[in-house]
């Protein structure tokens, strides 16, 4: 048993947003990993890191992903981090991933933060909607968790979609069109979609 498409990604890459309606295009499942460590700690993702801290909800996270690759059928979504571990990027060999691929500054516009310093407001609120976002310089830790992240992105995906300033819409329509074709679903070959 393995997901129909896993879907990786910068935070604001549209990961939630396109995977809902990539699965409802598809008429299969969908597994937010996020949602499913909110579940099953019984508390939200920014609490467990203030409670608990980033390595222990690493390791929630692990134990989320690792499960849900081997039981989801539909399309699976992790959250940003999840690539962390070098065991779910080994677990990930022979998926079929699909890499989200944002600009840095895409992704600053998707987070919310160049708008909130272009308004004059405090370059990013203490909501703990984005836990590692937090502080006085998000700009520079975002920049800092892509650069850091991206090719980890790279190294697992069988499928890169160029996302900026494209509809999930259109993300989804390319996607749906590109598993028509049987050399995605042997899950070997590599794909990338500039749009």
């Amino acid at each position: 048993m393995a997901p129909r498409a896993v879907l990786i990604g910068a935070p604001g890459a549209g990961k939630s947003t396109i995977g809902r309606r990539l699965a409802a295009a598809l008429d299969v499942d969908f597994c937010d990993t996020d949602a499913e460590i909110e579940v099953r700690a019984g508390k939200a993702i920014p609490e467990i890191f203030a409670a608990d801290g980033e390595p222990a909800f690493r390791e929630l996270e692990k134990a989320v992903v690792l499960e849900a690759l081997s039981t989801q059928t539909g399309i699976v979504s992790l959250g940003g981090g999840a690539i962390l571990s070098a065991e779910t990027r080994k677990a990930l060999a022979g998926h079929t991933v699909v890499y989200l691929d944002i600009s840095v500054g895409e992704g600053l516009l998707r987070t919310g933060i160049t708008a909130r310093v272009s308004e004059g407001h405090a370059p990013h609120p203490k909501d703990g909607s984005r836990p590692l976002l937090e502080g006085p310089d998000p700009a520079g830790r975002y920049r800092t968790l892509f650069n850091t992240r991206r090719p980890l992105y790279r190294e697992v995906s069988t499928i890169v979609v160029r996302s900026d300033r494209r509809s999930p819409s259109k993300v989804v329509r390319e996607l749906t069109d590109l598993f028509a074709d049987d050399g995605v679903q042997d899950r070997t070959g590599r794909g990338d979609l500039r749009g």
